[in-house]
């Protein structure tokens, strides 16, 4: 018995692919208009786009972007339908460089399984939103935020809450090392200040539950609708109420990004030397440390710069917790920080 002769139906064919081979060009969507990402939830990008009226447009990512994401704060550029109306549909199919980049991950140990989370995009200043009493201030959660605001290279500004419960002087000497500018408001208080501090400037608002932060946001922008939480009055907790990041126009001209509450701050992704940079009252006495110090062991150098007055124990405590925590211990501030 002769063997079936082959033919094309014996050719096996993968669903869906065509015959056309594969090229490595790309359209270059020359007609692309610019946009800025004000808003992503679920896959879907909310974009501001100014081409002549100014509209705003629901997209999604293009194929050619592949992995790479996208995030509030973004600078993009668009095809499709860009007319804002109802049921349409752009798509996104560039990312314009970043100024800067706002990232976290989870905790410490996370970033080892190549898990970080972009916060936001091209943002020039982080407002760290601290409540001094209901509840209490938090140094290390701050701390935490400030390495990553200087390792993004953007500018801090603490911005403490609830002056009416408790007095902000002890927080306020206690970074006053730092040169970290601040501001002072309370519930129902002018916002002046506030407002000339976010002025013409991109700005995220970061900061665990309960501390005001959305009370502030709807203050500075009346039409902003955010959601308010309260302190559990058993644990000292807030309950997260925004659920994603969001960008809103000031009146008075700039953008505040405001962000859900965090319930830690992980520095997986900062280098331990950016850890240190990030308290400059302490870097020049690392220049006496033994080679390879790691700042957490006997005869580093830190421990006579800080007896000698130069910086505060307080500062060198907080570093070390820092360094620590980039070790695999635990920061248990962090991780109660909600």
């Amino acid at each position: 018995m002769r063997k079936r002769e082959y033919d094309e139906d014996d050719v096996r064919v993968r669903p869906g692919k065509g015959s056309r081979p594969r090229t490595r060009i790309r359209p270059a969507h020359e007609d692309a208009v610019p946009g800025f990402v004000v808003a992503v939830d679920r896959g879907r990008f909310t974009c501001l786009v100014e081409a002549g009226e100014r509209t705003t447009v629901t997209a999604m990512k293009a194929r050619e972007l592949g992995r790479k994401g996208i995030v509030v704060g973004d600078r993009v550029r668009l095809v499709g339908d860009v007319s804002g109306r109802p049921d349409t549909l752009a798509r996104i199919v560039r990312v314009e460089s970043r100024r800067s980049m706002l990232r976290r991950s989870a905790d410490d140990t996370e970033f080892t399984d190549g898990i970080e989370r972009p916060v936001v995009a091209n943002a020039d200043q982080l407002v760290i939103v601290t409540a001094l009493a209901d509840p209490p201030p938090r140094p290390r959660m701050i701390d935490r935020i400030l390495v990553a605001a200087y390792d993004a290279e953007i500018d801090p500004l603490l911005c403490l809450t609830k002056s009416d419960l408790a007095p902000p002087d002890e927080l306020v000497a206690l970074y006053d090392p730092l040169g970290v500018p601040y501001i002072v408001v309370h519930k129902g208080g002018e916002l002046d200040e506030v407002r000339e501090r976010l002025a013409d400037r991109l700005s995220v608002l970061v900061g665990h539950s309960g501390v005001g932060k959305s009370t502030l946001v709807n203050a500075l922008v009346p039409d902003a609708e955010r959601a308010v939480s309260h302190v559990n009055p058993v644990t000292g907790r807030g309950r997260h109420t925004s659920t994603s990041a969001v960008a809103l126009e000031l009146p008075g001209g700039g953008w505040i990004i405001d962000t859900p509450g965090v319930r830690s701050f992980g520095l997986a992704h900062v280098s331990p030397d950016n850890v240190l940079h990030a308290f400059p009252d302490l870097v020049e006495g690392t220049v006496h440390c033994p080679k390879g110090c790691t700042h957490l062991a006997d005869g580093c150098a830190l421990d006579e710069w800080v007896r000698q007055g130069h910086a505060g124990p307080a500062r060198l405590a907080s570093l070390r917790r820092l360094l620590a925590s980039r070790e695999g211990e635990p920061d248990p501030e962090a991780s109660h920080a909600d």
